[in-house]
């Protein structure tokens, strides 16, 4: 255990290691070393910040990102220049001629497809035009540029970024504790208040449907994991962790979604019996037991997509296996239950068939089976795309592992 004044150093360290600190401080050495660079190859420009500036938009917080946003800046810079150059031979600098730059530039810009660095186009373009030696601007613009988009890509290329797994995990698992805390109160909601308001039951409707935000902030920080995931040499087996996680968030959302007409199904059931239980009392206990279950499912799923150590995965896939058949159990003697009250009382029946319809979606997303069923699919369908995108490099990884592999005996399946 650290002391006291130890503290503070421990704190700093584990710091240093989070995704965003880490960022931080390459950014910042980043722009440091490509101003540097850039004094040294042009010692005659007053403070050539091109370079830091675009060495610090280069340096993405992922690999993948960090080549794709190089080419498109050096791109962007490229057609600026060229745009100013041309204008500068024809008219010089006037009002007029300054608001065609702009619109010439904005317009190569998309032409030339460089995204968000549309408007830095035009910026290249209205600063090589202010000055009186273009050629030399021009020269040194694009110079500046190439040293911080060739520092900025050395640089991730030799310290390698961080891999945002752990944050995307971490956001799954909360997700997955919402969708959770949702079941187990609207599990305690029907056995502990007996008659549930209407007004209580569009509530939890409404809660549900907040859930899709939650989805959407998922989703990004997903998104950004999967690009670190990417073309990262820190990383290995990065298409199988993108696939897990990606299939993953698919079916948290679709229980999401069922959660969702679940609890309208619910408010119709509680609309229907204003003065009444919502169901008997004995289906109140078991629908309480089932919803916990179904939570406990969820969060399982959860654990189990973002375990990365193969025995807490295997550990998950136990509670999840268990929870679901725990699940299916009670959900059956739900069904007998309900049967028997249809019959004596045949109101909203049809409710009740939803409310056990939706159950089992639930229970069918998250199975274990289904599962690799899924990601087996998506994988296949991954290389199948890999293999139409690029046949000849396909061709050549098939034939290379034909080489390297002894030919079938006859009689053993392959």
């Amino acid at each position: 255990m650290p002391d006291v004044t130890t503290a503070p150093v421990f704190k700093l360290v584990r710091r240093t290691r989070e995704p965003v600190a880490a960022q931080t401080l390459r950014s910042t050495a980043a722009a440091v070393i490509a101003y540097v660079v850039a004094l040294m190859v042009l010692p005659a420009q007053p403070a050539p910040l091109t370079a830091p500036l675009t060495a610090l938009l280069v340096v993405q917080v992922t690999l993948y990102a960090t080549l794709t946003t190089g080419v498109r800046r050096v791109n962007s810079v490229v057609a600026g220049v060229v745009v100013a150059i041309g204008f500068s031979a024809l008219v010089g600098l006037t009002w007029w001629s300054l608001g065609l730059t702009i619109f010439a530039a904005l317009i190569v810009g998309h032409l030339v497809r460089v995204s968000e660095f549309v408007p830095e186009v035009a910026i290249s373009a209205m600063l090589v035009l202010g000055v009186t030696q273009v050629g030399s601007a021009a020269w040194h613009r694009i110079l500046e540029t190439l040293i911080g988009a060739g520092v900025g890509l050395l640089f991730n290329l030799l310290l390698a970024p961080p891999v945002w797994v752990q944050p995307a995990g971490a956001s799954i698992e909360g997700l997955a504790s919402g969708i959770g805390r949702m079941l187990r109160a609207m599990g305690e909601d029907i056995a502990g208040l007996g008659h549930v308001p209407v007004a209580h039951a569009a509530a939890r409707l409404h809660e549900a449907r907040r859930l899709d935000h939650a989805i959407v902030e998922v989703d990004a920080s997903l998104r950004q994991a999967e690009e670190s995931l990417r073309l990262n040499p820190r990383v290995r087996d990065g298409l199988l962790a993108r696939i897990v996680l990606r299939t993953g968030l698919d079916t948290l959302e679709i229980c999401a979604v069922v959660l969702r007409v679940l609890s309208r199904t619910l408010t119709d059931l509680a609309k229907h019996r204003t003065e009444e239980r919502l169901v008997p009392a004995d289906v109140a206990v078991l629908l309480q037991e089932l919803f916990g279950h179904m939570a406990r499912a969820v969060e399982s799923f959860a654990r189990l997509i973002t375990t990365q150590v193969s025995a807490n995965a295997e550990e998950a896939e136990e509670r999840l296996t268990e929870a679901l058949a725990d699940g299916r159990a009670v959900r059956d003697r739900v069904a007998d239950l309900l049967l028997e009250d249809v019959q004596e009382h045949p109101r909203q029946w049809q409710l009740h068939g939803a409310l056990l319809s939706e159950v089992d979606r639930i229970l069918d997303e998250l199975d274990v089976d289904k599962r690799t069923e899924r990601l087996t699919q998506e994988l296949d369908r991954r290389a199948a795309e890999v293999n139409e995108r690029y046949p000849r490099l396909a061709a050549l990884a098939a034939r290379l592992r034909g080489s390297g592999s002894e030919p079938p005996r006859p009689g053993v399946e392959t």
